[in-house]
């Protein structure tokens, strides 16, 4: 009985390229949800304390707004 490998190594620098390619679109996703927090935070600035009260927030949320995603 005889047996076949019939996996094969990935071609030179294709590992290499792939990393490469998910560290781009990491960075890429990291900056995109940065500025959707840095966005939202200037909106919610802008809003009067009684606007913010009425959306269950006060001027203190605004700062912790994204810290635990990113």
């Amino acid at each position: 009985m005889a047996a076949y490998e019939t996996t094969r190594p990935a071609p030179l620098g294709a590992i290499t390229t792939f990393h490469l390619v998910q560290s781009i679109w990491t960075l890429v996703h990291k900056l995109r949800d940065w500025n959707d927090v840095r966005l939202t935070r200037h909106a919610l600035d802008k809003l009067s304390d009684r606007e913010l009260e009425d959306i269950g927030l006060c001027r203190g949320d605004i700062d912790g707004l994204g810290k635990q995603r990113l």
